[in-house]
């Protein structure tokens, strides 16, 4: 059987918590014990005190108990209320001192020697002795609670500013990893050379570095892109036009259904090199989310089944839905198999085919351009869901890829807003 593990607050995970923590158990450990040696030391020096002036005065006593003289006041022998323990060592002929109360519950410092088998006592007013170890323990333990509360706020003002750079920088870091290449931490203390850098600097501005080393390929990588696509449409252009003036034929047809599908990849890649700088523009409107899915079908060839469950309103850009839609359509008949269904059920849109379901990191990391299957076949997963991921990012919906367990690839797509439009549900097959 497990044993139930404790658990805490999610607030006491903080490194605030934690160190606050710290510093309360070792300032009350230090306190405790600076005070115990305090309270030792004062209290012996009280207790000696009183008993080097309690065995004078039992020597004073005893002079005058062997010259038969009167006894000092707070002398006497058997005194009532003398403690057992004295009787008992006087029995044996030793004198000694012991701090007690008396029978009215007074404190004393008895001290008492034999005489004549009996025992000759003094007892001297203690209380003053308690009332100063009393005050000093009070002393003690208001002093500790006021440096305790003052190193808590010390401790917590300077654990804060620490933690608060430490937050900023994972901030950052979550910008970065969200795509924002352009966010930086900007540490003070990285700023000035002369200025002696922490732990928490020297993360910010290892993170600063990543950031810019990562942007510069990422651009570099952009550009290539982007001169590449545009290098090849000059030839491509050549090329469609040779091509139409080759003599009709299985040759000619060959050619030209290369010619075509360079001048697709070749669009893809101009378009993913606008994705990937940011520079679309975004156009919305007022669309019906069914008649704009069933558009969408019909420019491809392969047959759809489109399903309406519930069809709203949706504020988006109609031509980048499109692409969208079309990108994951044309994905499933071409990587799936039959029959493949769209449905839209409000603001959310899936496309599901029959066939082996999406690879493993497609799934797990999204898509990835021209990534290749293993076994070496030649990944066409990549550019078109990267574009419609892309797309999707752009129109502010959320796109997600997962397998159905009786087989089949799924594509969610949830758009951002929607108005409910009043229609009976509907079927469409195309």
């Amino acid at each position: 059987m497990s044993r139930a593990r404790l658990r805490f607050p999610a607030w006491t995970a903080s490194l605030t918590w934690k160190a606050l923590a710290f510093l309360t158990v070792m300032c009350c450990l230090l306190a405790a014990f600076l005070g115990a040696l305090v309270h030792v030391s004062v209290t012996h020096q009280t207790v000696e005190q009183a008993r080097e002036k309690a065995l004078d005065r039992l020597d004073r006593a005893a002079e005058a108990y062997e010259a038969g003289e009167p006894l000092p006041p707070g002398a006497g022998v058997d005194l009532p209320g003398l403690p057992d323990s004295l009787r008992r060592l006087n029995r044996k002929g030793e004198q000694g001192t012991v701090v007690s109360n008396d029978l009215a519950g007074r404190p004393r410092m008895w001290a008492a020697r034999a005489a004549d088998r009996r025992s000759l006592a003094v007892a001297l007013d203690y209380q003053s002795g308690v009332d100063t170890i009393t005050g000093l323990d009070r002393a003690i333990v208001g002093s500790s609670g006021l440096a305790i509360g003052a190193t808590l706020l010390v401790g917590a003002f300077a654990v804060t500013r620490v933690t608060r750079r430490l937050h900023q920088t994972a901030r950052v870091a979550r910008r970065i990893g969200a795509g924002d290449l352009d966010a930086r931490v900007h540490d003070p203390r990285n700023q000035d050379p002369d200025r002696h850098k922490d732990e928490v600097a020297i993360v910010s501005g290892a993170l600063d570095t990543m950031a810019g080393t990562l942007q510069g390929k990422l651009l570099s990588e952009q550009r290539f892109t982007a001169d590449v696509a545009h290098e090849l449409r000059t030839p491509l252009t050549g090329l469609t036009a040779a091509a139409g003036l080759l003599p009709p034929g299985r040759p000619s047809e060959m050619v030209q259904e290369r010619v075509d599908a360079m001048r697709r990849l070749t669009e893809d890649l101009l378009e993913i090199s606008r994705l990937d700088s940011g520079s679309e523009q975004v156009e919305l409107d007022l669309h019906r989310l069914g008649p704009l899915a069933e558009r969408a079908v019909r420019a491809i060839p392969a047959p759809t089944e489109v399903r309406v469950v519930r069809d709203v309103g949706v504020e988006t850009d109609r031509r980048r839905l499109e692409r969208v839609l079309g990108n994951l359509v044309a994905n499933a008949h071409k990587h799936g198999r039959a029959p493949v269904e769209l449905t839209v059920d409000g603001r959310v849109i899936t496309v599901r085919d029959h066939g082996d379901g999406y690879p493993a990191y497609l799934v797990e990391h999204g898509p990835q351009r021209f990534r290749t299957e293993a076994g070496g076949a030649k990944g066409g997963h990549g550019l078109g869901l990267t574009i419609a991921a892309g797309q999707a990012e752009v129109i502010g919906a959320r796109l997600t890829f997962t397998n159905t367990p009786d087989g089949g690839a799924v594509a969610r797509l949830v758009l951002p807003r929607c108005e409910e439009i009043p229609k009976t549900p509907h079927d469409n097959t195309k």
